[in-house]
């Protein structure tokens, strides 16, 4: 992997994580577009240290909210914040299971499959229009809620399936009011993020899976455009969500899988 390579593909990441079209499903055409191969022990260090990027920007964005959370929680009552809390462990479960246990087995069924890729946008696209046609209530998150977007974030593990646009999407069809929606989407993700990237870390650590094939530069250019894209795409998805203005990016699944699918016969 170049320098320049790792530059683009911390972009993609840092954008992608946010917006609503799957940073899976992007990474693995842009991968594809390079004609980009990496190891496994080069694409688990390269992964690690984007993600990392992508829940730092994610800290910064949500630094009051988290911040009230963490006050909440050291109070030991049960308040506003130790609720929303829970919401999010809730959440967590469904992705947890299913990410610890078969994440891998699913991601190698994609790795390549652009066409499946292409097939899982349209599946993101569609229920972008419908979010976006949906009226909410204006409510917020509850603990039955919280599952089922949970369920959400844990089917948008197959490349293609955006995490960010299932749980919102699934969040404004719940009726959740849409600012809601996508600061709850957004915090949900960030224990999941660093959880899997000390796991990812460990074992690079331990040597099981020493990424010495990735240069310093890479994994730093790799970091810091995964951060500073992440935090540009979070400001912006949140008011696009708050706007209704999901369609445009159903629109651009729709695009990117057509001309998936035109490539793939050409």
């Amino acid at each position: 992997m170049s320098p320049i390579q790792a530059l683009l593909l911390g972009l993609v990441q840092g954008l992608t994580e946010f917006l609503p079209v799957s940073s899976s499903g992007h990474l693995e055409i842009v991968k594809a577009l390079f004609g980009l191969e990496l190891s496994g022990n080069e694409s688990l260090t390269f992964d690690v240290v984007v993600h990392l990027g992508t829940a730092l920007s994610t800290i910064v964005v949500f630094r009051k909210e988290i911040g009230e959370i963490v006050a909440g929680l050291l109070k030991f009552e049960w308040n506003d914040e130790t609720k929303f809390a829970s919401f999010i462990l809730l959440s967590m479960v469904p992705a947890g299971f299913i990410g610890l246990g078969f994440e891998d087995e699913i991601s190698t069924l994609f790795e390549g499959q652009l066409l499946l890729i292409a097939a899982a946008l349209t599946v993101t696209g569609l229920l972008l229009f419908l979010a976006d046609r949906a009226k909410t209530s204006g409510k917020p998150v509850n603990a039955a809620e919280a599952v089922i977007i949970g369920l959400a974030q844990a089917i948008a593990i197959l490349p293609g399936i955006s995490r960010s646009g299932s749980t919102i999407a699934t969040s404004v069809l719940l009726g959740i009011d849409r600012e809601k929606a996508a600061k709850f989407s957004f915090l949900m993700v960030l224990p999941i993020i660093l959880g899997k990237a000390m796991l990812d870390a460990k074992d690079i650590i331990s040597g099981e899976a020493l990424g010495a094939e990735v240069s310093t530069l890479s994994l730093l250019l790799g970091l810091s455009a995964a951060f500073f894209s992440g935090i540009l795409a979070c400001n912006w998805m949140i008011t696009l969500v708050k706007r209704a203005k999901l369609r445009y990016f159903s629109y651009y699944c729709f695009a990117i899988a057509v001309i998936v699918v035109i490539t793939q016969f050409i």
